[in-house]
């Protein structure tokens, strides 16, 4: 598409073939900042690249903010966990907010982003972070003394998570005393928190000029297997309280454009607990998703909340209605095999000739011995579903937890 030189020129932080994509079908200058191994692809291909190092901390680390300033680039846009940070740093420079880099570091760093939701009077569980076993051992201790509990009832569960991964990455549970030997020790310090009885799900927002422009409310079956959007009608009831959530949440950390992504629990009496909030696209493919279901590109969405020359008129005119513009309802599910021996793939019948189903991302097994899953894991590939009814969608993906797929 024809660049327009009026508008932003944006920096894509990470290696997204569908953020690329985006940008290529857009009409702003883009750059795509990745590590090396990026280069052939991109010179293959005429992206506009920039190598880096994400992984690489030192007193060069500056450099890249300063190449890109160099370039004409107007802001950066993280697509991955791991470049929030980055993005905060070269954007406190290229767009003169020394404090975007703290608000970065508060975004990636789970027991600090607790503590300023805290602070702005968003509520959250009992937290803590623990340096070593013993810590963790304590905590559990401590939840189930305030929680009143007797010798011989079971402990309510609490929850360890790293601070600066994404999603489900280093995520256990935790019940007793014995289960936090199975910790590395390499893992730690982690975050620990209480478990929060209720409904969890994950919200999309982008935001310009401090306020929300699409709010999406992403449906969890299972944590860690399967998503939807748009949700059911019993969780997008909760919509206009969600909605002060997230302009709570945008004030207490100072957001003024770009987009967040939170994750809640509502409990039964209608309460809104805060879990965690991440500043870059989320996984599970929900921008794929999003796509299906509205028509619009998220990628393209993120360009234009995180570009400080979008006008009011582009944005407004960008994003469809929630909720009532979408086509339909799309998800997709996580594959995990089931087994510990596999030998090849093998897609169930039954939902092969669902009339939800549409495509799946699923290879032949690279290896036979299945490694335990540790904590969460990572799944093997996911299938992805679009129909009209979302409780239909809400019990397939629900299913597809009986089936293997790999045999």
């Amino acid at each position: 598409m024809e660049k327009s030189l009026d508008k932003g020129h944006i920096a894509l932080l990470g290696w997204s073939l569908n953020a690329i994509e985006a940008a290529e079908n857009f009409d702003r200058r883009y750059v795509v900042v990745a590590p090396e191994w990026a280069e052939e692809y991109c010179k293959e291909h005429a992206i506009p690249y920039v190598p880096w190092n994400f992984e690489r901390l030192n007193d060069r680390s500056m450099e890249i903010a300063e190449t890109l300033q160099e370039m004409g680039v107007d802001v950066a846009i993280p697509l991955y966990e791991e470049t929030v940070e980055w993005a905060g740093a070269i954007n406190s420079l290229l767009l003169d907010n020394p404090r975007l880099y703290g608000q970065a570091l508060l975004l990636r760093d789970k027991a600090l982003m607790k503590r300023r939701a805290q602070l702005g009077g968003i509520r959250v569980g009992i937290f803590e972070e623990a340096h070593d076993k013993e810590d963790v051992i304590r905590f559990l201790k401590r939840v189930n003394q305030t929680l009143l509990k007797l010798d011989g009832d079971p402990n309510d569960p609490i929850h360890l998570k790293a601070f600066d991964k994404a999603g489900c990455l280093g995520h256990r549970v935790i019940r007793t005393p014995d289960e936090v030997d199975t910790i590395p020790e390499e893992e730690f310090p982690v975050l620990m928190e209480s478990h929060l009885d209720g409904w969890e799900f994950a919200v999309e927002a982008w935001i310009h000029n401090g306020k929300i422009r699409f709010l999406n409310i992403s449906e969890y079956v299972t944590l860690g297997y399967s998503v939807f959007v748009p949700a059911t009608p019993e969780l997008e009831r909760y919509r206009d309280s969600i909605t002060r959530q997230i302009e709570k949440l945008i004030k207490t950390f100072d957001i003024d454009f770009g987009f967040v992504h939170p994750e809640y629990f509502v409990t039964s009496d209608g309460e809104m607990y805060f879990g965690e909030v991440a500043y870059r696209p989320p996984g599970f493919k929900v921008f794929e998703l999003l796509e299906r279901a509205y028509g619009f590109n998220a990628y393209q969405g993120l360009i234009l909340s995180f570009d400080p020359k979008t006008t009011e008129q582009e944005i407004t005119d960008f994003f469809p209605r929630e909720v009532v513009d979408a086509k339909g309802v799309a998800g997709c599910f996580g594959v995990y095999p089931r087994r510990r021996v596999v030998s090849r793939l093998q897609m169930p019948e039954e939902t092969e000739d669902h009339p939800y189903f549409e495509s799946h991302e699923l290879t032949a097994p690279l290896e036979e011995t299945v490694t335990k899953r540790t904590a969460f894991g990572t799944h093997w590939g996911l299938l992805y579903f679009f129909g009209d009814d979302p409780h239909t969608m809400r019990d397939l993906l629900k299913h597809q937890e009986e089936l293997d797929f790999y045999v």
